[in-house]
């Protein structure tokens, strides 16, 4: 079978380091939950009586550990938000709740960097937020661990240190919806499939960032990460 040709150069495979292989994780879609820990809800002057919703990030918009993040164009309001990753190794639609962790392949920890401002805005207009959450390298990823090794955390601090100091700290066991229930929830508006990573939300502490700041966080027993903000490009 001749390969397959096409019109402009193919385009690269986005893809995550796997702790301890020398094999990497493919990345299909990224999916983000909003609202799924009370006390951030509660900063971001949320209604907590609101179910936590999904928005996307693509694929090549993550970045790896150690990398340096431009400070991204038309915003002044960068904010961090310390997730913990979700790496699924099969998908499908409408999974029930019981058998949402068989699809697991690992877990990880990210930030959702946001342009503050540009997401405020959308959200008065009533407007979609990508252009407050999908921008260049605003998915930054740790190398993965898989499931096989660490089993599925419930528990466990998640923390978030700006220049050496701590701004983000709450633990898994606070998330309003727990892994299985959000992988349930989201395979009930889509098909999920191997590759795809979910970002499960932030606890509170979200604050912006500047030009020149380091960035580390972690959620304990399953990885840490750290980048740096550099100059806009």
């Amino acid at each position: 079978m001749s390969e397959t040709c096409y019109v402009i150069p193919a385009l690269s495979q986005p893809s995550l380091a796997v702790q301890g292989d020398s094999r990497r994780f493919p990345v299909r879609r990224i999916w983000c939950v909003g609202r799924n820990y009370l006390e951030h809800v509660r900063e971001m002057g949320n209604d907590e009586r609101q179910p936590p919703f999904f928005f996307a990030k693509h694929a090549d918009m993550v970045a790896a550990d150690g990398a340096t993040i431009p400070y991204p164009p038309l915003t002044n309001d960068l904010h961090h938000e310390v997730e913990l990753i979700v790496a699924l190794r099969s998908g499908g639609l409408g999974i029930a709740p019981g058998q949402a962790l068989d699809h697991v392949f690992g877990y990880g920890v990210g930030i959702d960097l946001t342009r503050r401002d540009l997401q405020m805005a959308s959200r008065k207009k009533e407007q979609p937020w990508e252009i407050g959450k999908s921008f260049d390298q605003s998915a930054p990823c740790s190398a993965l661990r898989p499931a096989a090794e660490i089993g599925h955390p419930s528990r466990g601090a998640i923390w978030l240190k700006v220049n050496g100091t701590e701004r983000q700290r709450g633990d898994l066991d606070q998330l309003i919806w727990s892994v299985p229930e959000v992988i349930a929830r989201l395979s009930q508006q889509v098909a999920l499939s191997a590759g795809d990573l979910i970002m499960t939300g932030t606890p509170a502490g979200v604050a912006a960032l500047a030009v020149g700041d380091s960035i580390e966080c972690g959620v304990d027993g399953v990885a840490t990460l750290q980048v740096r903000i550099g100059p806009r490009s």
